[in-house]
């Protein structure tokens, strides 16, 4: 009988060790392993990249007249829309979305800022950028500067503008998503319109909650 208590009790020590290392090995797994795959949110015609595309580095001017270097997106979150201060249509309507969205978002989430990359430098001086900007409100911003450098950064953010005249009077096609980047100033996500300031504000959430569970110590 003795002996039987002795090897029940053997068992169950065993046992203990067993489930305790499962525990530890899959703790430790969670924290060194491979990060969780970025969530999907196609319901929002939202893209979230798995590994954040670099923006490409720049010097622009912003709305104050002060120069912003690519080092100036880092530590918060930034939707960048690409556009001009005298489009008709797209522009107001996107940027109107982005305030909406703005007021929607949990005051518990970071604050992110809302940059306007202007496909238009020869009419969007920083004055003019200042104004349209200021209307939507103060976490709203520009940049202007040199037409190439513009392109290059729209093309970083998966945008294009293509100049045209009509009647004498120019006009600039251009790319209607936004992108966001991350804290690093790094391209996270893509998302297309059609835009609906509830699911963008939910779309940030989660890309928000994501990253920052996958964020590496150090």
């Amino acid at each position: 009988m003795g002996r039987s208590i002795r090897i029940t009790l053997f068992a169950l020590l065993l046992l203990v060790v067993l489930v305790f290392g499962l525990t530890v090995g899959r703790q430790v797994f969670l924290v060194g392993g491979e990060p969780a795959p970025a969530p999907d949110l196609s319901q929002y015609n939202a893209y979230v990249y798995d590994q954040p595309r670099p923006l490409v580095e720049f010097s622009l001017t912003n709305e104050e007249g002060d120069t912003v270097t690519r080092e100036d997106l880092r530590g918060r979150w930034t939707f960048v829309f690409v556009g001009y201060t005298n489009c008709p249509d797209i522009c107001p309507a996107a940027m109107a979305n982005l305030r909406r969205t703005d007021q929607l978002l949990s005051p518990e989430l970071p604050q992110p800022d809302y940059l306007l990359v202007s496909a238009d430098p020869e009419h969007d001086t920083p004055a003019k950028l200042k104004a349209y900007t200021d209307f939507f409100g103060e976490h709203f911003h520009g940049l202007t500067g040199d037409l190439d450098t513009l392109r290059q950064v729209a093309k970083s953010v998966s945008a294009v503008f293509v100049h045209r005249q009509v009647n004498g009077e120019l006009l600039v096609d251009h790319s209607g998503h936004f992108a966001l980047l991350n804290p690093d100033g790094d391209v996270q996500a893509l998302i297309q319109p059609p835009h609906k300031p509830d699911q963008l504000a939910e779309a940030f959430e989660r890309i928000y909650q994501w990253a920052n569970a996958n964020r590496q110590p150090g």
